[in-house]
């Protein structure tokens, strides 16, 4: 399997990939904001359109609307009372205008089936150091602000008496979510990008007593799902997103359900 370029370059991008999504989602979890996450996802779907439509490639649209709208989404969805439905219509509207843009497009069905589902397999060489280099940025920014957005995350009442800057921290924290939607995107597509940003980290709350241990579970069941998604994928042929989802699922339930029976024992 390794004896194959197309395999390793897979493999190096989706380790980045899967330790950036497993530790931006313990956050994601912790903030309540999976539903954001999702409407992130499907407005990277349209910039990731928009840039076919022009010419680019479509990381490169993707990234551009996913931070816009990052800022956007999140502050409109911390102003209005009827927040779901905000973000609803936001979502609505961007899938909407991918949609449009793909039909614009000379190549839209190929392309159309890589953005929604992603295209892991397929990646190139520059493709795999520009991922693997957005990576490395948004771990930056999260160890970077870490002190302050545990506080935010986990006690925001504590974070106020300790007079941190939530408003500046919950910011830098959606432009470092914007990016991982963006790169989380190559692995699992547009859609589903939410599995690798929610499933793993929803997991590691049951077995994770601490953050730092949270944070170990949620990049472990993250590595897991990729690498047997990409071997079950080489070896079946099937879609190695269709694997993904499966096993973080499948680890989701186990979990949960050991965890409830616990508590009825």
């Amino acid at each position: 399997m390794f004896a194959y370029e197309f395999m390793r370059n897979a493999f190096w991008a989706a380790t980045f990939i899967a330790i950036t999504c497993g530790v931006v989602g313990v956050y994601v979890v912790a903030r309540n904001f999976s539903f954001l996450a999702h409407t992130l996802s499907e407005i990277g779907f349209a910039g990731a359109a928009f840039a076919i439509l022009m010419g680019l490639k479509p990381l490169t649209g993707m990234l551009i609307f996913a931070l816009l709208g990052s800022i956007g989404v999140g502050e409109l969805s911390m102003q209005t009372e009827q927040k779901e439905s905000s973000i609803s219509a936001i979502s609505a509207f961007f899938v909407g205008l991918g949609i449009l843009f793909l039909s614009l497009s000379s190549s839209a069905s190929s392309y159309a089936t890589n953005i929604l589902f992603g295209s892991i397999i397929g990646v190139s060489r520059s493709s795999v150091y520009q991922l693997v280099g957005l990576s490395v940025v948004v771990l930056l920014i999260i160890f970077a602000i870490q002190r302050p957005l545990n506080y935010d995350s986990f006690d925001h009442i504590g974070a106020a008496a300790h007079h941190i800057n939530t408003g500046f921290v919950g910011v830098v924290f959606l432009v470092a979510l914007a990016m991982a939607v963006s790169i989380g995107s190559q692995v699992v597509g547009s859609m589903l990008v939410f599995v690798l940003l929610t499933m793993p980290s929803s997991t590691a709350r049951y077995l994770g007593k601490s953050i730092p241990s949270m944070l170990a579970w949620s990049v472990g069941l993250a590595l897991l799902g990729v690498w047997a998604g990409l071997c079950l994928g080489y070896i079946t042929n099937w879609p190695v997103t269709f694997f993904i989802s499966v096993i973080e699922v499948t680890a989701y339930l186990l979990v949960y359900f050991t965890q409830a029976r616990k508590k009825r024992a």
